[in-house]
């Protein structure tokens, strides 16, 4: 039998937390002596671990619980790692966009300006509240399937209004965006199709360099949704050996972000 120090020990939980787990019913030790003192079987070892991994990747405790009692895993674990996905492209996002304000004092004071907003009446203007309003839902942690169908409806509405107001870079950043939707919600076909459109227009004259490594980190992830881990391994290869060549640092950084988050072993 092993004391609650020696579990907290051999494990890496607290023992403060493994009195919490107890109380919760989550590990509930083997014995408690009659002076209070709780005693752990060695087989309860694996299990302390399982939770203390499942709780530094920030799953909730009902979702541990639900791991713990036997039911499938994976769903579970997907479910996490959308809302982890949200959370990283919310950061990611915010992080880019103080990059420009860092950068350029006209942009804070436009920040801190009282005006009111208005409303977009233009095409190009819709184009960029709907894709801002696409990377709003992709950050949403606790997305529900109607938050999900309408980010599949603004990042098309988007990328359409491109079609007509924008030029080939334009257009396969919404590609590229419309293939993220889909590799985020997981479904492989439309990731693919719309992932491998925006790499044939971002190789098109004209296009800024960042945004062919940008356009392969896209393919990478859709092909790992689609299982194909070993083409996916190619092609993010093929972005990262691209991004040396991408001249502005902001960027570069940029895509490097993106490409860290891909879902590839």
């Amino acid at each position: 039998m092993l004391s609650v120090g020696e579990v907290a020990r051999r494990t890496g939980l607290t023992t403060k937390a493994l009195r919490h787990y107890d109380r919760l019913g989550l590990l509930v030790p083997a014995a408690v002596s009659d002076d209070g003192y709780r005693w752990y079987d060695e087989v309860q070892l694996r299990t302390a671990r399982l939770i203390a991994r499942l709780r530094a990747l920030e799953m909730p405790l009902d979702a541990v619980r639900a791991v713990l009692a036997g039911d499938d895993a994976r769903p579970i674990l997907e479910r996490h790692r959308i809302v982890l996905q949200a959370r990283s492209d919310r950061v990611h996002g915010a992080l880019h966009a103080l990059d420009h304000l860092m950068h350029d004092e006209r942009g804070v004071t436009m920040a801190t300006d009282d005006a009111t907003p208005t409303l977009p009446t233009d095409q190009r203007a819709l184009a960029v509240q709907l894709f801002n309003d696409t990377w709003t839902l992709l950050e949403k942690e606790g997305r529900t399937p109607e938050d999900d169908l309408l980010m599949i409806h603004t990042a098309h509405a988007s990328r359409l209004h491109w079609e007509g107001v924008g030029d080939d870079q334009h257009r396969a950043i919404g590609e590229w965006q419309v293939a993220r939707v889909y590799s985020t919600l997981g479904r492989a076909e439309p990731a693919l199709f719309h992932s491998e459109r925006a790499l044939e227009l971002a190789a098109r004259p004209g296009v800024d360099d960042w945004l062919l490594a940008s356009t392969h980190e896209g393919l990478a992830r859709a092909l790992a949704v689609a299982g194909d881990l070993e083409t996916a391994r190619d092609v993010r290869d093929r972005a990262l050996t691209l991004l040396e060549g991408i001249s502005d640092p902001e960027d570069r950084k940029i895509v490097a972000d993106d490409i860290d988050t891909l879902p590839i072993p």
